[in-house]
């Protein structure tokens, strides 16, 4: 039997949980709104030398030479962008998947406590029924452990076609810039 002692420290313990996910949550977004007003800072600095160099343009193939020096860079950034984009989300849903990791394992040290608890408190010819029991919640707790292996694993997936796609991306701009 749960005591008022325990339920409170639960409580507690949920309450401290979620305040440091929402403080994380805010540091997510605070990288993201910096990350954004540098870029476009950056942007606007760039753009403001791009329309200096282009008035500075005598003639057309100057222009056209101009322009595509600008492509490798351009993707070049996007890119960076991108994958700073892409690590701030991933590192704020890893801190989310490691309290739910722990918020989970809690809560299942918690229940099997429980059984056990009812199991010693069972009446005499119940054993099967107990044994049942904790062969379904260690059932349950393979199978929540082979989710969150496929998860991570499709992580992993996906992170390594976003790294392979943005390399292919600035690749094919600067094959682009050469050939012009």
């Amino acid at each position: 039997m749960l005591t008022v002692e325990q339920v409170m420290a639960s409580h507690k313990a949920n309450v401290e949980t979620l305040m440091g996910l929402t403080s994380k949550a805010f540091e997510g977004i605070e990288k993201i709104v910096e990350l954004n007003l540098s870029a476009s800072k950056a942007a606007m600095a760039e753009s403001g030398e791009h329309a200096k160099a282009i008035l500075s343009v005598k003639d057309a193939q100057e222009l056209m030479a101009l322009q595509s020096g600008l492509l490798q860079p351009l993707a070049e950034k996007t890119a960076a962008y991108s994958r700073h984009l892409y690590d701030i989300a991933s590192g704020s849903t890893s801190e989310f998947a490691k309290a739910f990791e722990g918020q989970a394992a809690d809560a299942h040290k918690s229940f099997m406590g429980l059984v056990d608890n009812a199991a010693k408190n069972a009446p005499a010819g119940s054993e099967t029924a107990v044994a049942m029991m904790k062969s379904a919640v260690a059932a349950a707790s393979n199978a929540l452990e082979s989710v969150q292996k496929a998860v991570k694993q499709a992580t992993d997936v996906a992170e390594s076609n976003f790294n392979a796609v943005a390399a292919t991306a600035v690749n094919a701009t600067k094959a682009v810039s050469k050939k012009r």
